[in-house]
Parts: structure tokens; sequence; C-alpha cells
């Protein structure tokens, strides 16, 4: 496989490692620039052209995250390649949450999953602006298309293996028990058992007039739900750079996001199984359209008078080799209504509506499981 004429630009630090790529993709065809810190990078990205960008995290004068916000600005569409190590996982989420289409993990194995993660992200690139110029049933460019998977893995076994990285990983993916968005907020509470929690909660804002929220419950619940919190973060994080360069609005839509997270699920090879609540707000209209993936949580509908459970039927979990489109309801809030997502337990309902909003909690004393409630306005 040859990167002839791609142009890329190296921005690392480490002057040892960016030689050894440099030589590897010149020698596949590629035309390289090298940057020791981020100020560098972010010049020579203003000034020349590239097809890729290939960024270290850790950089001393302008690190990863502040220069790719910036390239993010200047053009978007430039897919951005972030480099780290196994101890900078919430930075390579922020990073992939900004705008960057996937990560490797030093120490790199081989460098063919540089190439590999190249013409990936170029592949997507030209998926997302000229329809059908990939050829899915060409068995090579579909295991290209499956590579990144490598580097998921290597951070699986890890996490599976330990217990304090999947919870150090896990905890700093967590938000706050009180979001605060523009034109909205977000409450909740979740309460686990062990160190790792098998529930998930995010919300992201999707231009100026959109909210997404989900809930999601793991299984098996083990050190495996810590890396499902990133692939789902990873994978939704892919949509969101769609919608900010105006090639997909396929996040405002449920139905079709718990589709993609499905296929992006079993097509891993992973055996993880996902319950989960989807939810798009528009924070205009107060129109929500609300989707669920397996069973176990349950969505509602809070006013003055208490909980109104809204009818979503069961289904197959994401994952699932007999899966099914998830069910689905479109909802109007009206003023005062909070919309909520909760598992089944008497005692988190309880909470929720005494307003019992911690964030993620360690308690014993009550299952595993918990709440969020998105207030309108």
């Amino acid at each position: 496989m040859a990167l002839t004429d791609i142009s890329v630009l190296i921005v690392e630090d480490d002057p040892i490692f960016s030689q050894l790529m440099t030589d590897f993709l010149q020698s596949k065809g590629a035309v390289v620039k090298y940057a020791a810190n981020g100020h560098q990078g972010l010049v020579l990205f203003s000034e020349l052209t590239f097809d890729i960008v290939i960024a270290d995290l850790n950089m001393p004068k302008l690190g990863g995250l502040p220069m790719i916000r910036q390239m993010m600005v200047i053009n978007p569409n430039v897919p951005v390649i972030v480099i780290s190590g196994n101890d900078e996982m919430p930075d390579v989420v922020e990073a992939l949450r900004i705008g960057a289409c996937d990560y490797l993990v030093k120490p790199l194995a081989d460098l063919f999953i540089i190439e590999a993660a190249i013409q990936q992200a170029l592949n997507h690139s030209v998926n997302q602006t000229a329809k059908n110029t990939y050829d899915p049933t060409d068995v090579f460019e579909h295991q290209l298309a499956e590579l990144s998977y490598l580097e998921l893995n290597e951070n699986l076994l890890l996490l599976e293996q330990s217990s304090h990285a999947a919870k150090n990983v896990q905890q700093q993916l967590f938000p706050a028990s009180h979001i605060q968005y523009p034109q909205a907020a977000i409450d909740y509470s979740l309460f686990k058992n062990s160190d790792v929690s098998a529930y998930f909660i995010d919300s992201t804002m999707v231009g100026d007039d959109h909210l997404v929220m989900y809930m999601a419950h793991f299984q098996p619940e083990d050190n495996s739900a810590a890396f499902g919190c990133v692939l789902l973060r990873s994978f939704i994080n892919q949509k969101l750079k769609s919608f900010r360069t105006g090639t997909s609005s396929e996040l405002l839509n449920p139905v079709e996001m718990l589709n993609y997270l499905n296929s992006r699920i079993m097509s891993s090879g992973l055996h993880i199984f996902t319950n989960m609540v989807y939810i798009s707000i528009d924070l205009k209209r107060y129109d929500a359209v609300i989707a669920r993936a397996g069973a176990g949580l349950r969505c509602y509908l809070r006013n003055s008078t208490g909980l109104l459970p809204l009818a979503l039927p069961d289904c197959q979990p994401i994952g699932s080799v007999l899966w099914d489109n998830p069910s689905v309801q479109h909802r109007h809030l009206s003023t005062g209504e909070y919309l909520c997502i909760s598992t089944h337990f008497q005692e988190h309902q309880q909470a929720l509506l005494n307003n019992y909003f911690k964030g993620l909690t360690f308690d014993k004393s009550t299952h595993a499981g918990g709440f969020m409630q998105l207030n309108c306005g």
C-alpha cells in the first residue's frame, strides 16, 4: 500500500520517533513536514496545505489539544491522528471530541499501524465528500477499515488486566454531576459497587440548537465497561466531527445512531453488549427523539406530579447478533417537564425525585445504576 504524494504534517517533540515516522512515510511515497512543538505545527498548518496531521498530545510550548482546536478553526476537513501514552486517555477522548479522527498509543508495535491509520482516515474523508468511492466488497480495503481496532484491542487488554487502570480511565471520562449548557442543564447520579461502573452517561451540544444525551449499561459488568465508555465516546465523536464539517447529521437521528453504534461494536469483534437510551433534543422547539436498545434502562417525563414512564419496548442490546431496529418515541417537552433516564430500581427513582445529584458515587448500600435528568430552559 503506497502513500504516494500524500502530504503529511508530523508534530512530535521526540526527534528520534519523529525521524523514524518521517523515514518510514517517505519510503511509502508521502511528502512529510516536521514540527517539534505545537506552535511550529500550527504555523506550518496555517502556511501550507496538508492531507493529514499526525500529532503527539504531550508537547512543549503549545500542547496537542490547543493546537488541534486551532487547526479545526483553520480547516476542519484535514484529518488529525493523535499519538499518546497509555496514561493520557482522557486527553485522547477530548482530542476525539474536538475533531481528531483516530488515535495511536505509544509505543507502536509496528510502523505499519501508522500507514494503515492514515489510509483509513483518508478513505473516511473521501467517503464523506464523494459517495461510493470506497468499495466495501474489496477484502483488503475492508480489513483496512478495521485496523484502528488493533489499538483499541491493545487498550482493552490493558484495562482487563488492571482494575486500577480501568478505574482511572473511567473516572476521568465522567463529567461533573451538573453540566450547564447555554440552553439546558444535565444532572445525574450513578452508583457503583466496585472499582468500575457498568453504567455511563454522556452529552454534548450539536450545533447551537441541538443537544444529544445518552445513558449506557455495559455487559459484562467488569473492567471492559471502562473500555466500552471509550468506544462509545470515540464513535460518537466521529459523528460529531462529521456534523461540524457539514457532511452528516446522523448524530441527531437516534435510530440511525444506535444502528451505527451496533455496527461498529459488532465489527470490532469485541464481546461487549450495551443497553442504551439515546436522545436528541431540539432546544428551540423542545422536541425530543428517544431511542432505546436492550432492556433495563427506562425513560421518563418528570413533572410536578412525579415520573411518567415513556413506552419504549424491550429489544436487542447493541452488540447482539440478533440486532433489529431499536424502539423509538417522539415527545414534546412542555413547560416544567424534565426528561429523565433511569435504571428500574425504586430506590434510584426515589433519589431522582429527591434531586439527589452526586455524579459518580461508590456506594455498596444501593444497587449499581442510577439516573440522569435534562432540564431545558
